[in-house]
């Protein structure tokens, strides 16, 4: 009796690993934010889950949050918003952000998420096929794409989708169509 016992319990933990390690490994993976790069919007410890499938469909869009690892560190994850999208021009100059699109329209970059926060600096520069721009939403205080400049596709591994913690914020995040 006690060897069915084990065995059944066995048998139901292979069969709950067969589950879950493929959807870890290939669909979503959790991810805790550390630093202020994104504040207001995400906080140090909040608890989120990463959506490593959409992008396999489709291409990433503006203004949405991705992870991806960061492109002089690959062992180390970042967290930014996607602002400039593949052979986009970005110019940034007097704490606006202009962008030109494939087919040549332009238009200034609209961030109602930011709540009064500036980007500084000055920079021209132009995306390649594979490319996309990044900024932290906290811009004094991030560590991004005006730095290191663009960020490549293959680095980035999805976007994000839940925050589950803290349990007051707990939100979905939609994929955002792009502009």
């Amino acid at each position: 009796m006690w060897k069915k016992i084990i065995w059944e319990n066995l048998e139901m933990m292979l069969i709950a690993l067969l589950i879950v390690i493929p959807i870890r490994a290939f669909v979503i993976q959790p991810f805790i934010v550390y630093g202020s790069s994104m504040e207001p919007n995400f906080y140090s410890r909040d608890y989120l889950i990463i959506d490593e499938l959409s992008y396999h469909f489709r291409s990433p869009s503006r203004y949405e949050v991705i992870v991806f690892k960061a492109p002089n560190q690959p062992s180390h994850y970042y967290i930014k918003r996607i602002i400039g999208l593949p052979n986009e021009n970005i110019d940034i100059k007097d704490n606006k952000i202009v962008i030109t699109k494939v087919n040549g329209e332009t238009f200034e970059l609209e961030e109602k998420y930011l709540e009064g926060e500036n980007t500084s600096g000055s920079l021209s520069l132009k995306l390649g096929p594979n490319q996309y721009f990044v900024l932290g939403d906290n811009r004094s205080a991030s560590y991004d794409s005006r730095n290191w400049g663009p960020l490549d596709k293959d680095l980035i591994i999805g976007r994000v989708w839940l925050r589950l913690w803290p349990y007051n914020r707990i939100m979905a995040f939609s994929p955002v169509p792009s502009n």
